[in-house]
């Protein structure tokens, strides 16, 4: 990448409210053909990803597999993931993280049929190898991108593209669950599979052809000075930290909220279904707020807030003796995780260029992983209850782990 496409990585590229008052927030409009392109695979790539999660039990039924089978072969996702996204920080670097963003949306979107089409356990997890390499690929390019794109326009925006995300993860539920009556699992991953392809060659031909924003590199490289590189790797290891705090809340009630609202509140299935649906809600609202709210409290400051919001949300969710209760709980996690992971991701790509999101999507995807084994084993051992505690003493370092990368 030549030098002149490359900026400093000590220019405040996403900076916070109180490190901008030289330079401050660009206030024009800032939705941009690359900008609409960029979210729209972040919609996609939700979308996607909750199409297949919903049909999960069916492909289980069709491969015959036992709760333990079928949990090793979703760990086999996982692994496609963190094996893939080192490489993929790498290839950013040398051929820009936007050509890597269209080619790992295109293996997704290829990938996502493929389950409903394996008749043994052996063969769903090699082709969950295949869809994590897409999916965690995929997650490294756009964010990549995203870095860039919000070091050009000088606005706080990431949070609009997990926005993205969100809102795609929640349409692919709703249709997912409602062709689930109608369509076998292998008809709704292969429709589900071609509109990701529609809009990956849509969106890739607008997100191609526009401008080049300049790419954020990191360490010693970007300034020349040999203690620069410890430190920029010191702050990405803490915010990708910050990151597996907040995914690890985020894997932890995607799959023990309905249960918890059930078992221990004795809220009915439909509620407790709606109680998950509130809380994915709060979360996609808190992310199109994300941009004006960094502007307006900073970036450290607003993580700091949201962590504490999710902290207080989880105590009060997990040991509320009420359902109405408990579903405000959720609410306030929703709302306090909501641009953790975003910014967190922002600042480390900052610190790092495509290498640094790398790092720290590796480490909030392990967060995601380890979220809810942890709190099955607590489980088991304390009660429910007790185990989603957790999930709030992780949000409060995610909270605390912002202000260490503020002072540094």
């Amino acid at each position: 990448m030549p030098l002149r496409n490359k900026i400093r990585a000590s220019a405040p590229t996403t900076p916070d409210t109180h490190q901008s008052r030289s330079t401050p927030p660009r206030t024009d409009s800032t939705w941009s053909p690359a900008r609409l392109a960029l979210t729209a695979f972040f919609a996609v790539d939700g979308f996607l990803f909750a199409t297949w999660v919903v049909r999960i039990p069916d492909v289980r039924s069709q491969v015959s597999a036992s709760h333990s089978a079928l949990g090793l072969a979703l760990l086999c996702l996982s692994i496609g993931a963190v094996l893939t996204m080192p490489v993929v920080g790498r290839l950013c670097l040398r051929y820009g993280s936007r050509p890597v963003t269209v080619g790992s949306l295109a293996l997704l979107s290829l990938a996502v049929p493929l389950p409903a089409h394996t008749h043994s356990v052996a063969a769903l997890g090699g082709v969950l190898l295949l869809f994590g390499a897409g999916y965690g690929g995929a997650n490294v390019a756009m964010n990549s991108a995203a870095v860039d794109l919000v070091a050009q326009l000088r606005r706080p925006v990431m949070p609009s593209f997990h926005a993205g995300y969100s809102l795609g993860g929640l349409v692919g539920a709703g249709v997912g669950g409602l062709l689930a009556v109608t369509l076998s699992a292998s008809w709704t991953l292969a429709l589900g599979g071609l509109l990701g392809l529609v809009i990956t060659a849509a969106a890739g031909v607008v997100l191609l052809r526009s401008p080049d924003a300049p790419q954020v590199a990191g360490g010693s490289s970007a300034n020349g000075t040999g203690g620069a590189a410890p430190r920029a790797g010191l702050i990405v290891v803490l915010l990708g930290l910050t990151a597996l705090c907040t995914a690890y809340g985020e894997g932890a009630i995607a799959d023990w909220t309905t249960l918890h609202l059930t078992d221990d509140v004795h809220a009915s299935a439909g509620t407790a279904a709606a109680g998950y649906a509130a809380y994915a809600f709060a979360m996609t609202s808190g992310r199109v707020g994300g941009t004006w709210l960094s502007i307006r409290l900073g970036q450290t400051r607003l993580m700091f807030l949201g962590g504490l919001t999710a902290a207080v949300g989880m105590l009060v969710a997990a040991l509320a003796p009420s359902v109405p209760l408990a579903i405000g709980g959720f609410v306030l996690v929703g709302l306090g995780l909501a641009n953790l992971f975003p910014l967190a991701i922002a600042r480390a790509g900052t610190a790092g260029g495509p290498q640094g999101v790398a790092l720290a999507s590796t480490l909030g995807y392990g967060g995601m992983l380890i979220g809810p084994v942890v709190i099955g084993f607590l489980a088991d051992a304390a009660g429910l209850p007790l185990a989603l505690t957790t999930v709030a003493v992780a949000a409060a370092a995610g909270a605390l782990l912002p202000l260490t990368v503020r002072r540094r």
